[in-house]
Order: C-alpha cells, then sequence, then structure tokens
C-alpha cells in the first residue's frame, strides 16, 4: 500500500478530532495478478476492497479512500475498529470462498489500527496516527492485525487480554521505538472458520473430507479442516518448531481456508514449495499459496541445499 500522507502537514490545527485509524491492504493480490492477469485480477481486488468497505461501514466506521488493493478507514472508537478489523476474516472467508473454482490464490489482509488526532482535508486525512497505522499495516504478516501503543492503551481490559506485545519499532517522524501489539482475533473470528461447512455447497463439503499430512524427520502431523493454523518456526511456542539458524522464529503458517489448504510465508529467508514432478520450485516470500497433492517445503533455502530443513507434505481426500 502507498501512502502519501505528510505529518508536517498536521499541529494544532483547527478541526482536528481524535479517531482510530484503519489501513487494512490484501495480501496475495501480487500473485494472483501473476496468474491471472490484469484484468480479471483488477476486478477481483476490487470487489474484495469494495466488500471490506462496506463491512467497515456496516460496523460504524467510514472509509476516507481507497488505496488500489487497500484501503483506509476511521472510527469514532477504538474498540469498534478492532472488532471491526477482527471480523474481516469472516468477509474474506466468504469472500476467498465464492472464488473457489477461479483462484488459486487466496486473498488474506494486513491490518495496522492507531488512535490519536486526525485532521481530514479534501478527501485525505493527516496525522501522526494515520502515519502509525499505515507503517504498521505494511509490517503485518498476512491475516494479522497490529495496534498501536496509544490505541492499545484506550482499549477495555477485556480486549487488552487478547493481545500480545511483540515489538518496538522506529516510525519515521518519531523520536523513540513505538511498542506494537498484535491482536488475536481468533477469539472473534473463529465460529466462521470452525462452523461446519456442511451447511455450504457440494465441492466445499469435499474439502471438509480432506486432511494434510505432514511428515518431517519421522514426526508425522495431520491439519484437518475443522483444526486451527499450524505455525511452523523457531519459537517454542510454535506447533512445529524447527531449531535451524535459517528458519524464522515465526516462519510459516499451514490452515485450511475456504476449503483449500494454503501455507503463507512470514519469514525472512523465503520459504520454497516444490508441488510434484513440477521442475521448478514455487517461491514464496511474505506471501502465500495453496496446497495440493504431495510435495516438499523447504524452509529458509532451496530444497536443492541438502542442508536445508525439508518436510513432505500431501493433500488427501476421504476416498484417498
Amino acid at each position: 500500500m502507498v501512502l502519501d500522507n505528510n505529518t508536517n502537514h498536521v499541529g494544532k490545527a483547527a478541526g482536528q478530532a481524535d479517531k482510530a485509524v484503519v489501513f487494512a491492504d490484501l495480501s496475495g493480490s501480487t500473485k494472483l495478478f501473476e496468474s491471472q492477469g490484469n484484468t480479471v485480477a483488477t476486478q477481483v481486488v476490487t470487489r474484495c476492497t469494495q466488500m471490506l468497505g462496506k463491512h467497515f461501514t456496516l460496523a460504524g466506521g467510514r472509509v476516507v479512500k481507497y488505496l488500489g488493493d487497500g484501503l483506509l478507514v476511521l472510527f469514532d472508537m477504538s474498540e469498534m475498529a478492532v472488532d471491526a478489523a477482527a471480523r474481516t476474516r469472516d468477509v474474506l472467508y466468504d469472500f476467498n470462498l465464492e472464488q473457489i473454482d477461479s483462484m488459486q490464490t487466496l486473498l488474506g489482509l494486513k491490518v495496522g489500527v492507531e488512535y490519536g488526532p486526525v485532521i481530514e482535508q479534501h478527501g485525505d486525512c493527516y496525522g501522526d496516527a494515520v502515519n502509525v497505522a499505515a507503517r504498521l499495516g505494511d509490517r503485518a504478516e498476512s491475516n494479522e492485525i497490529l495496534l498501536g501503543e496509544a490505541l492499545y492503551e484506550c482499549l477495555p481490559e477485556m480486549k487488552r487480554i487478547l493481545c500480545t506485545s511483540i515489538d518496538r519499532i522506529a516510525i519515521k517522524g518519531k523520536t523513540g521505538l513505538l511498542r506494537v501489539w498484535r491482536y488475536d482475533w481468533r477469539h472473534t473470528a473463529e465460529t466462521t472458520i470452525t462452523s461446519p461447512l456442511d451447511l455450504l455447497s457440494g465441492r466445499v463439503n469435499m474439502a471438509l473430507m480432506q486432511r494434510a499430512d505432514i511428515d518431517l524427520s519421522g514426526r508425522h502431523l495431520q491439519l484437518l479442516p475443522s483444526e486451527g493454523a499450524l505455525v511452523i518456526g523457531r519459537a517454542e511456542n510454535c506447533g512445529l518448531v524447527i531449531d535451524d539458524r535459517r528458519v524464522s522464529r515465526r516462519h510459516a503458517r499451514i490452515e485450511w481456508v475456504g476449503g483449500q489448504c494454503t501455507l503463507t510465508d512470514f519469514s525472512s529467508n523465503g520459504t520454497w514449495v516444490k508441488f510434484g514432478r513440477e521442475p521448478e520450485p514455487v517461491i514464496l516470500k511474505r506471501d502465500n499459496c495453496v496446497l495440493h497433492g504431495q510435495g516438499t517445503i523447504g524452509l529458509g533455502s532451496a530444497p536443492e541445499d541438502f542442508t536445508t530443513v525439508t518436510f513432505s507434505f500431501q493433500i488427501l481426500s476421504e476416498e484417498d
């Protein structure tokens, strides 16, 4: 997402008001343009951002502007902004489900939220909160909500306990480091994600009978559509812990979304996916792809390097 706001325009000018600023930016759109072409991808992205805009509006926000594959929204209250951002996962679930036959890339969302004085002028808005929210949106991983410290301080205790302090970052134009919080939106979105999919179309019913088999050095894991995400990385709280310096603390995530098994890379060094007999691997860097059939995944470097941590996967149906 490109931001052209200049915080130098903002001082103690009249007309400013405290707002919760939400920057929401689609992830996976680059791969969509590569696989579907400009015309189709533009139509898909436009429909998705318009759907998100309608969602934010119904949740009490006001869309200031659309930014290509993202949007900028203002809320009067911090809690309303966070709740609306959390429920975007439901919106994307429905959208990806509608596109399941035509897209091989699932769209995700990176969200940054901050609170503070904002000035609105000529269809745009300015202020430190705008700048910080944009930077947090850029820094967020796919399907992640990052909150600024001012926004966090405005939340009630019942919302704060759903936040995890993850980092302190430098923001251009601000002195010192800003504390960043990750909001756990599973508590507000899990109803849709884990609901019985037999209420949906027949093709998604088939997806319910699927599972992902994962094998790593004698360890065998199964991931079902009804289960949560499998996070892979060096951190001790990951579902699959990998002790290798090339692997990031939270390197990648495998999860079922809209009846498809998707792999999302969060890492610094990237993830390689080799599908069956395909000659070239798919290289993911802060991006995602749909897993299908069987293949090999390399973490941090190409699978051809014998020192690379690799594991095999196979997507199976009940019939298999």
